[in-house]
């Protein structure tokens, strides 16, 4: 009884919700970074909450896909109205496959978080809270972004859900680990996106959360992330569930769905 009215509590937000959505081709003039695939565009969905709900927070949500492909749903659009209702903007980013060429995402998820800054005013977001979302390999990416980058790419907070975080290839995902690095990477660049590794005191606060029985992203990938960040003084909350297994992102099949969300949004309202 209990959860079904949480069902219909969770139906009842959505239905109240009204997102404008729009599509932005991310480099209008050419990418900073060429791909080898000239067909692959980068882009940038939108969904803003009321006006009335904004509280000028947002977040740029990288889907995943072990960097072949994407989930542009249930790690992407699906988002939208549980993030609307908070009155948070979501930006969807369909990054760039990298097809061993890291930079090629890298520049496309830079690019979304200066465009959500650039374009501030217009959306209803400051800029000191723009945040970065990613699933999996595209939790990666988030955490990339979050170690990586300066100045107006550099998240305020990211969120990772049952994050790749490491290249090294005793527990990392291979077809991630091939796919943004090619399949015979240098030990240079293996260890600079291990990211664990790049966690300092001024990376942005972080939520984590996996799967313990996640049987193709090892759990330790999110955990020692967590870990360094606790060692590194930043802010971080680490949520495991018992069982999920990898890729749930907003399904309702997944056990401790509801959960989640519940704890996500406390997380959000921490700060």
């Amino acid at each position: 009884m209990k959860k079904l009215s949480l069902i219909l509590l969770m139906m009842t937000a959505v239905s109240l919700v009204t997102s404008a959505q729009t599509v932005i081709k991310l480099w209008p003039n050419g990418a900073s970074e060429k791909s080898s695939d000239p067909n692959d565009e980068a882009e940038l969905t939108v969904f803003l909450p009321d006006k009335k709900k904004a509280t000028g927070r947002a977040i740029v949500m990288c889907p995943g896909g072990g960097y072949g492909h994407l989930a542009m749903q249930h790690e992407g659009t699906d988002w939208a109205p549980y993030f609307n209702q908070q009155g948070i903007a979501v930006f969807v980013l369909k990054y760039r496959m990298p097809h061993g060429n890291r930079k090629v995402p890298i520049c496309d998820a830079e690019q979304a978080m200066r465009l959500v800054r650039a374009n501030a005013a217009s959306w209803n977001v400051k800029a000191n809270q723009v945040g970065i979302m990613g699933f999996s390999a595209g939790g990666h990416l988030a955490s990339t972004i979050a170690t990586h980058s300066k100045g107006d790419a550099k998240p305020d907070f990211q969120i990772l859900f049952y994050p790749v975080i490491t290249m090294e290839p005793s527990f990392t995902h291979k077809g991630s680990l091939e796919n943004f690095l090619g399949k015979n990477p240098k030990k240079k660049d293996i260890l600079d996106y291990s990211n664990d590794r790049m966690v300092s005191r001024v990376t942005p606060r972080a939520f984590i959360a996996l799967s313990d029985d996640d049987t193709a992203v090892p759990p330790m990938n999110g955990a020692n992330y967590y870990m360094e960040c606790y060692r590194h003084d930043v802010p971080a909350s680490l949520h495991v569930y018992p069982t999920g297994g990898h890729g749930w992102g907003y399904r309702a099949s997944f056990d401790f769905h509801f959960e989640m969300l519940h704890e996500l949004k406390a997380w959000l309202s921490s700060f």
